[in-house]
């Protein structure tokens, strides 16, 4: 067995309008790198497309028939040759849809169960999911932070219902804090939500006080904190509770944005951070749930910041 990637081309072509932050680069940048003789050992998978009921696991009919409603049609052959671009619009706080976005979602869906799968069924080591849109901001009924539908929670929900986990812990180390997870899991005692993230960025959540029912860790870091502090909340908050919990499978939605060279936040990550912690959390993996672990790429938006970071992250994955 190896690890495990998922992906697809359909994720180049959910677009975001010109200057925008989550772009088709993100997944390019990441790709460059990862066609480096380091990675001939990683089995990469092209995402199979999950149907839309899969969805249901987590985001009501209602939300999901008013996204769909919003797709624009593509651009026939002869608009696209006077020069036109595909329509882009708007369904949240900056989150956008173009003709193939549906077509991305269900296939970042289909990413989530095929990884569950492998991992109960023992078809890989671990598993990490290279898809866009990202998802940990999008809550059951509500589109925002470039998110649509949340992919770690039907990767959740999945797992509980198909497989009986009956422990699933998701760790969360973009550095905005997954709103839209903890709010789908707030009430879910077997379900535990951990997240350290710079405190005061958006989306404005992710305070120390939010516990949910005793399943809700938040770590926030102060603007300007690097390694240390990172290291520290993981070591002091984060960890501790993964221990208590014992998770059966533990899932990662893992942003890179906390990167210093990253435009949206003012962390001072470097590579090696995300190198550390992926390995606490996979001695976790191996400790608790025979190794059943699953990566989600969310944020992350300087190029070089993001692919070396995901590229450190990946390569601590492989070593098993």
């Amino acid at each position: 067995m190896a690890t495990r990637l998922y992906s697809h081309p359909v994720f180049l072509e959910h677009l975001t309008p010109a200057g925008h932050p989550e772009r088709p680069d993100r997944l390019r940048a990441l790709f460059s790198v990862l066609e480096g003789y380091d990675y001939y050992a990683l089995d990469q998978v092209e995402a199979p497309f999950s149907d839309e009921g899969a969805l249901g696991l987590v985001h009501p009919a209602s939300y999901l028939k008013k996204i769909k409603a919003q797709i624009p049609d593509p651009l026939d052959e002869e608009q696209l040759a006077s020069g036109m671009a595909q329509p882009i619009v708007n369904v949240g706080q900056d989150t956008y849809v173009s003709p193939q976005s549906w077509h991305a979602v269900l296939a970042a869906t289909g990413s989530a169960l095929a990884a569950v799968e492998d991992v109960f069924n023992g078809q890989a080591d671990n598993v990490f999911i290279a898809a866009r849109p990202p998802g940990h901001h999008a809550t059951a009924d509500t589109a925002m932070g470039f998110c649509i539908t949340n992919t770690v929670a039907v990767a959740a929900r999945y797992a509980q219902s198909h497989f009986g986990a009956e422990r699933v812990a998701i760790i969360d180390w973009d550095v905005h804090h997954g709103n839209g997870t903890q709010d789908i899991f707030d009430a879910d005692k077997d379900v535990l939500f951990c997240s350290t993230h710079q405190s005061q960025l958006y989306p404005g959540t992710g305070l120390v006080k939010e516990t949910g029912v005793g399943n809700i860790v938040n770590a926030p870091l102060l603007a300007d904190s690097g390694s240390r502090e990172f290291r520290e909340a993981f070591s002091t908050r984060i960890l501790p509770a993964l221990d208590n919990f014992r998770p059966d499978l533990i899932l990662i939605s893992a942003g890179f944005d906390g990167h210093y060279l990253d435009p949206l936040a003012q962390l001072n990550l470097i590579e090696a951070d995300y190198d550390w912690a992926t390995g606490q959390v996979m001695e976790r993996a191996d400790r608790f749930c025979n190794n059943r672990l699953i990566s989600f790429l969310e944020g992350g938006y300087d190029l070089q910041g993001l692919s070396f970071s995901a590229a450190a992250h990946i390569t601590r994955l492989m070593k098993g």
